[in-house]
């Protein structure tokens, strides 16, 4: 049944998805990502320098696999050790954060002190839905200090040829209302600003309100953005030409985003990107088979499957970029097809850190 589920995914890759879409090659998967969950990879994913939080951050995630085995001496000594971690770093913890913030800080740290407490009373105690709560709760206190770190200024650098393309210049929440249901999705412009940014720009515009799912693969995508009408993508009013957005992927360790090339193009065979497609409701840029640079408005939900990508092996990382994911709601992309429609698309927080252009 897999191996049958496996080869109608594959030929679908090759076949079907067409003109809006990149031809994959089949060889040379890159390895895989073990991080399945949004939340943890977008905490992965923010460009800071705080390496207590981050070490924090590492293993308490990595009891995942430890609770799989129930091996809770492991995961006591990780509650551990992240608490020892803390508890000896929260001064410079404290100091990494900017002045202006530090009192909100102060506070986020206060409650993570109390988590992480209850953490360690936990794993001793060997609850195992108690402990996933709690743990889920100072993940989500530790991810928000690691946000507060990040400096005002934009950290990467953005091609002067592209000004005058709009961009995101950090995160943005959106709500995306379905036929079939409701999603929460989270835009990150911190890692695909200008992909990022024209999905913004296109949702405050309700560009795609109305739309309907042009492509329903099981188990890889869904498709849509496709406006009525014979143009494929968005016509910018001023211009009256079709709007174009680079592919745009970074590389973990490296301070340059990658523009318009492939990892297959760079060699870079065994390469995640940051934003990796490994979870269900990874939200993708599509462009053609014949350019890399001529994405313009329509976009895919990754359909996630566990079979067809191992460890989150794939056949996108690295030739289409990724630029958020769905963090409440994903359960509703299983039951979309064709003849369902995007009714809304509603941006519900971060819109002031878009810009139309440079």
């Amino acid at each position: 049944m897999a191996i049958t589920r496996l080869l109608v995914a594959l030929l679908a890759i090759v076949t079907t998805l067409g003109l809006q879409w990149c031809e994959p090659a089949i060889g040379a998967l890159p390895p895989g990502n073990a991080l399945k969950n949004p939340y943890a990879i977008l905490r992965n994913a923010l460009p800071i320098e705080q390496k207590d939080l981050r070490e924090i951050q590492h293993t308490l995630e990595d009891t995942s696999d430890f609770l799989r085995g129930s091996r809770w001496p492991a995961i006591n000594k990780a509650t551990a050790s992240s608490q020892s971690i803390f508890n000896r770093r929260k001064s410079q913890i404290l100091n990494a954060i900017p002045k202006e913030k530090r009192s909100e800080g102060k506070k986020i740290i206060d409650s993570l002190a109390i988590t992480l407490t209850n953490l360690n009373e936990i794993s001793s105690d060997k609850d195992k839905n108690e402990f996933i709560n709690e743990r889920r709760n100072a993940l989500t206190q530790v991810g928000d200090l690691e946000a507060l770190t990040l400096a005002e200024e934009f950290p990467y650098q953005i091609p002067s040829e592209f000004d005058n393309l709009p961009r995101l210049l950090g995160r943005a929440n959106v709500s995306i209302e379905t036929s079939k249901g409701n999603m929460s999705a989270v835009i990150d412009g911190y890692n695909a600003p200008l992909t990022a940014g024209s999905f913004i720009d296109l949702a405050q515009k309700h560009f795609y309100d109305g739309l309907p799912f042009a492509r329903a693969e099981d188990f890889y995508v869904l498709q849509t953005g496709d406006p009525q009408g014979p143009e494929i993508g968005y016509i910018d009013p001023e211009t009256k030409e079709e709007r174009h957005v680079p592919l745009e992927i970074r590389v973990p360790g490296e301070k340059e985003t990658i523009y318009n090339q492939t990892f297959e193009e760079l060699g870079l065979y065994t390469e995640i990107p940051v934003l990796p497609f490994a979870t269900l409701g990874t939200l993708g840029w599509a462009h053609s088979e014949k350019a890399l640079d001529d994405g313009s408005s329509q976009f895919f939900f990754f359909l996630y499957e566990a079979e067809l990508n191992p460890a989150g092996r794939n056949l996108i990382d690295g030739r289409n970029a990724a630029f958020g994911y769905v963090v409440e709601g994903s359960e509703t992309l299983n039951n979309l097809g064709v003849e369902d429609k995007i009714i809304s698309i509603k941006v519900t927080s971060g819109s002031d850190r878009f810009k139309p252009h440079a």
